[in-house]
């Protein structure tokens, strides 16, 4: 994919937002600091739920893997295939999470990820039986973490597949 929105000229940019782009740099945060007002709070909700989020980290990546998925987000997914494998999900379970519709053949968390993931990708609300699961089984905290979570990558990866962004040449 090649962007069709062009990327700002660092030059261009004012000194915290440039220092985003420098911090993070992934053609992600790049095509964002063509929203200038908008780069800083991106950076600052993604860390929250990546870094400072309770819940756990490698049943995030689950989720995210399945929003990347359903959204068809290849820059997402790409990336978090490599986060995924640095908290032990297997080649097996990231094959599952791609291809099975639903998510059937993982653990019974795994598929309750999957499915929170499906019902917010595709029907935008949660429905009411799954809400009451993760509710139950996460708690008030990590069930709005991953409802958040799972809402955030929706609006990345619509962002990114709407953008265009391309992949870092490495």
């Amino acid at each position: 994919m090649i962007a069709k929105i062009p990327y700002p000229e660092m030059e261009s940019l004012a000194p915290e937002v440039k220092a985003a782009v420098e911090t993070f740099r992934m053609n992600v945060i790049r095509m964002a600091a063509n929203a200038p007002a908008s780069t800083k709070a991106l950076v600052d909700l993604a860390q929250s739920i990546l870094f400072f989020s309770a819940f756990d980290p490698r049943k995030r990546e689950i989720a995210v893997l399945r929003v990347a998925h359903v959204t068809n987000a290849v820059y997402e997914w790409t990336h978090h295939v490599v986060l995924a494998k640095n908290f032990d999900i297997s080649d097996k379970e990231i094959e599952i999470i791609r291809t099975e519709e639903p998510v059937t053949s993982l653990d019974e968390e795994g598929n309750l990820l999957c499915l929170v993931a499906d019902e917010i990708s595709r029907n935008v609300r949660l429905s009411d039986d799954a809400l009451s699961k993760i509710l139950k089984r996460y708690g008030t905290r990590e069930a709005t973490e991953l409802i958040l979570c799972v809402s955030y990558f929706n609006f990345l990866s619509r962002f990114l597949e709407s953008t265009r962004v391309e992949m870092e040449n490495k």
